[in-house]
């Protein structure tokens, strides 16, 4: 198994700081700007990086991942090009851990063996894959693992305690608390819930709790990784891009930037969260 993604939980256990994950989507406007953000990520502030694997019919997402999807696909975008984008990355990165974030059906037209294959091969850590509930494990969960890739499972507010076991039993790298009832980027998160739902997962689990959706700046981002091991953020990096494209979608100078400020400013906010309690 990769050990990119422990080593980077265990490293910043060590600083006495939570991590920064960030999400971006592959071929997002273009293959070539896309790869430029996610190049410049890590010095930006990430600290693991959620690679988006655009899928037509994204039923968890909101609309500005839904819509960063369908650029992407309508740019040419697809998995094996997805796949050649982490190659390219590992190229300079070798640290750094990449997840996959997407749905099964892009990954079964491909074949689950050779996906696995040529997505270790790339330098692929992880695999967050949101519409395979744990009864369909043997689909491409298990596959993965015994593969040596990790498979973050997403636990939520309505995992209730008979629930959460099920939800935990093959998880690996990490636990993705969704903070909010709904879809991406619909809501900002109440810090003190979430508190209390990292704790009761961390109940069960000696995995790192990293919490996602409706963060958007760096304040929330402070408050939230007060309680959680690790934010993620992709609906506000994905937002900020969209609006630094032209009247035909295309990127310009300023669209890595656009998001790359974001991410500064959240990735302080993160930091600034352990520095307060310590």
């Amino acid at each position: 198994m990769t050990k990119r993604i422990e080593n980077r939980f265990s490293a910043l256990k060590g600083e006495g700081r939570p991590a920064l994950v960030t999400f971006l989507m592959a071929g997002d406007p273009d293959g070539e700007t896309a790869f430029e953000i996610m190049r410049a990520l890590p010095g930006a502030g990430a600290d693991l990086i959620e690679l988006g694997m655009p899928f037509s019919d994204p039923m968890a997402d909101g609309p500005a991942i839904q819509k960063a999807g369908l650029r992407a696909l309508a740019g040419g975008e697809t998995l094996k090009k997805t796949l050649a984008t982490v190659a390219r990355f590992r190229e300079s990165d070798t640290d750094t851990p990449v997840i996959l974030m997407g749905y099964f059906n892009p990954i079964y037209v491909y074949g689950v063996d050779a996906f696995l294959d040529d997505a270790l091969a790339a330098g692929v850590d992880g695999l967050i894959v949101v519409d395979l509930p744990p009864e369909m494990d043997s689909e491409l969960c298990k596959p993965a693992l015994d593969a040596g890739l990790s498979f973050i499972r997403l636990a939520t507010p309505t995992t209730d305690e008979k629930r959460l076991p099920a939800v935990l039993q093959n998880t690996s790298g990490f636990v993705y608390y969704v903070s909010i009832t709904g879809i991406t980027g619909s809501a900002a998160p109440d810090a003190g819930k979430v508190g209390g739902a990292v704790q009761r997962i961390k109940a069960q689990t000696d995995l790192p709790v990293c919490v996602g959706f409706g963060v958007r700046t760096g304040e929330q981002a402070r408050a939230i990784a007060a309680v959680a091991d690790g934010v993620v953020v992709g609906s506000a990096l994905v937002s900020a891009l969209e609006a630094s494209l032209d009247a035909k979608g295309a990127a310009g100078t300023g669209s890595a930037e656009a998001v790359l400020s974001i991410v500064r400013d959240l990735a302080a906010g993160v930091r600034a969260a352990r520095l307060a309690t310590a």
